[in-house]
């Protein structure tokens, strides 16, 4: 096959435009993996706060950071800048959808105000009262388990085909 070099332009533009239509999607799909509310990460809770303070504590937009291309708010510099030394440390497991959902295969919701628990170090966020009590809580250890499993498989999947 003879390959001019009409050919190679041709294949670099159709690379180029893949690129180009591919970045939004792979942008947005960064955000999918964490639970987002308005913009922010898990409703704008300050996710070292849990960890620090023992609550839930609103963040501001005066302090705010960006990690795996999602915006995380918190009540201080101080914890901003703690968040950044470590984010792993302090980010919701199952990126703050809810750790019942997860141990079932699914990304649902939480409500990081009401239902959360800090356990070995790990903050997990649930939907409801019985994914909370019942189904975390329960059995913390085995859905815990279960979701960790389940996660490195739906945590790229778009949380409405699941």
């Amino acid at each position: 096959m003879n390959r001019t070099p009409n050919m190679f332009r041709h294949a670099a533009a159709i690379a180029a435009t893949a690129a180009f239509v591919l970045l939004p999607m792979s942008a947005s799909h960064a955000a999918d993996e964490h639970f987002v509310k308005g913009g922010v990460a898990i409703e704008g809770y300050d996710t070292v706060a849990f960890h620090t303070a023992g609550k839930p504590t609103p963040g501001s937009s005066q302090f705010t950071a960006q990690y795996q291309g999602v915006t995380w708010q918190f009540a201080s510099a101080a914890n901003r800048d703690a968040f950044m030394a470590s984010p792993a440390r302090y980010s919701p497991a199952y990126g703050g959808w809810c750790s019942a959902g997860a141990s079932k295969g699914k990304k649902v919701m939480t409500r990081p105000a009401e239902y959360w628990a800090v356990v070995d170090g790990q903050l997990y966020l649930n939907s409801s009262d019985a994914a909370h009590n019942k189904l975390f809580l329960g059995d913390t250890a085995g859905t815990i388990r279960k979701g960790e499993s389940n996660w490195k498989t739906i945590y790229a999947t778009p949380a409405g085909q699941l």
